[in-house]
C-alpha cells in the first residue's frame, strides 16, 4: 500500500509499505477520507516525531475483522479516533478523559495518510463509531475536528441537554444563552467554532484574522462582523457588539500576543477558551488584578473523547453545520506534499482532504 511519510513540512514522500496485518479485537480499515489538520504542520509540535505517517482525520470501510470483533462487521462505514482514554483513571473519572496518559498513548498504525490502518482492540472498542446513513466520507472525516470543538464547548460550560446525549443546545452556567461570541483566529477551527455557536444560538459572532479571505469566510460561516485582528481592540469590539464586550471569547492561534488581546476582549463575569495550542516555553505576562476584578474565566481543552465525536457525527448528520462546504481542497495521496504546502502556507485553503483511493 501506499504512504505518506512525513520528514517535515516541505519533505513528504510516498511510499510503499505492506498493508498491516491485524490481530484479535483489530480491525483493518481502509482510508476514505483523511483531513491534514493544522496541528499536522506544526513542525514544532510533529518534527520530534519525524519520519512518520500523520494523519488523524479519518473516514473509511472495515475491509476485515479480527477474532473475537461483534460490534463491527466487513464493509462497515466507520470514523476511528486515533487516541482514546482508559475511561478508568482518576482524569477519566472526573470528565477529563484528554488528560488520561491511555488516550495520551494511543494511536493506530499507521496514520491517516496511507491507503490502510491497522485498528488496535483499544481503539475499535472505545474509538470507533458508525457514520450515518446518508452521510458522505468526507463529512464523517470532520467528527474529530468539529468534536475538538465540541469539547471545547463542555469545557467552557456549554452542556448537552442531557448527561449522555449529544452536544445540541447551551445550558451556560450564569445566564440565558450564548452570549456574544469573539473567534480569535479563522482557520478550520475558528471556522467550526463560529459554525457552531451559530448553531447554539449564540446573540453575536465576530471574527477576527489577518488573511482577508478568512475574514470573508467567517462571514460565510456565520460571522456576524469581522475584524482584522490587529483592530479587534475592546473599543472597536464595543462599537459592532451594542456597546459591550465579549462573553465568550475562543483563541485560535498559537501567536501569544493574541492571549493578552482575548483577556482584554472578554465582558465582566466572561470567559476565555484557549483552544490553539503554543509552542513549550512561551510565557506572557497577565493581568491579575483585571483577571480577579472583572471575575474571568479562563480554561482550555485539547482533544476530543468518544461522547465527543458522538456530538459532531449528530451534529453533521443532522446538517446543522455544512461542513462539506468547508473543503476547499480534495487530493489523491500522491499529492499529499501539495495538501501540506496549502495549509502551511494559510492562504486561500480552509480544509484540505486527502483521498487515498482516487
Amino acid at each position: 500500500m501506499k504512504v505518506a511519510v512525513y520528514h517535515n513540512n516541505k519533505d513528504i514522500r510516498v511510499e510503499e509499505r505492506p498493508i498491516p496485518k491485524i490481530g484479535p479485537g483489530e480491525l483493518l480499515f481502509k482510508v476514505m477520507a483523511s483531513g491534514i489538520c493544522g496541528s499536522d504542520v506544526m513542525e514544532w509540535y510533529r518534527i520530534k516525531k519525524a519520519p512518520c505517517v500523520l494523519g488523524h482525520e479519518v473516514a473509511g470501510e472495515i475491509v476485515e475483522i479480527g477474532e473475537g470483533v461483534t460490534k463491527f462487521k466487513k464493509g462497515d462505514r466507520v470514523i476511528v479516533t486515533h487516541h482514546v482514554p482508559c475511561n478508568a483513571c482518576r482524569w477519566c473519572q472526573r470528565g477529563f478523559h484528554t488528560l488520561c496518559d491511555t488516550l495520551r498513548s494511543t494511536n493506530f498504525d499507521p496514520g491517516g495518510f496511507s491507503e490502510y490502518i491497522r485498528i488496535p482492540k483499544i481503539n475499535v472498542e472505545r474509538g470507533t463509531l458508525a457514520i450515518p446513513q446518508g452521510m458522505t466520507y468526507e463529512e464523517a472525516s470532520f467528527a474529530e475536528p468539529l468534536g475538538c470543538v465540541c469539547r471545547g464547548f463542555r469545557m467552557a460550560g456549554f452542556k448537552p441537554k442531557s448527561e449522555n446525549g449529544p452536544l445540541t443546545l447551551p445550558s451556560p452556567p450564569r445566564g440565558e444563552g450564548l452570549g456574544s461570541v469573539l473567534v480569535l483566529g479563522s482557520g478550520i477551527s475558528g471556522i467550526l467554532i463560529i459554525a457552531l455557536a451559530k448553531h447554539l444560538g449564540a446573540s453575536r459572532v465576530i471574527a477576527t484574522d489577518v488573511n482577508a479571505w478568512r475574514l470573508e469566510t467567517a462571514k460565510k460561516f456565520g460571522a456576524d462582523e469581522i475584524l482584522h485582528a490587529k483592530d479587534a481592540t475592546p473599543a472597536n469590539l464595543a462599537a459592532i457588539n451594542k456597546g459591550r464586550l465579549a462573553e465568550f471569547v475562543v483563541i485560535c492561534t498559537g501567536i501569544t500576543d493574541v492571549f493578552s488581546q482575548a483577556l482584554k476582549c472578554a465582558d465582566r463575569g466572561g470567559t476565555v477558551l484557549y483552544f490553539a495550542p503554543a509552542q513549550p516555553g512561551q510565557e506572557i505576562s497577565f493581568p491579575l488584578f483585571d483577571f480577579w476584578h472583572n471575575g474571568t474565566t479562563l480554561t482550555s481543552t485539547y482533544g476530543a473523547a468518544l461522547e465527543d465525536l458522538a456530538s459532531a457525527l449528530d451534529i453533521i448528520h443532522k446538517k446543522r453545520i455544512s461542513v462539506a462546504e468547508m473543503i476547499t481542497h480534495r487530493l489523491p495521496l500522491d499529492q499529499t506534499a501539495k495538501g501540506f504546502h496549502l495549509v502551511a502556507e494559510a492562504k486561500e485553503s480552509l480544509k484540505v482532504i486527502i483521498q487515498p483511493h482516487t
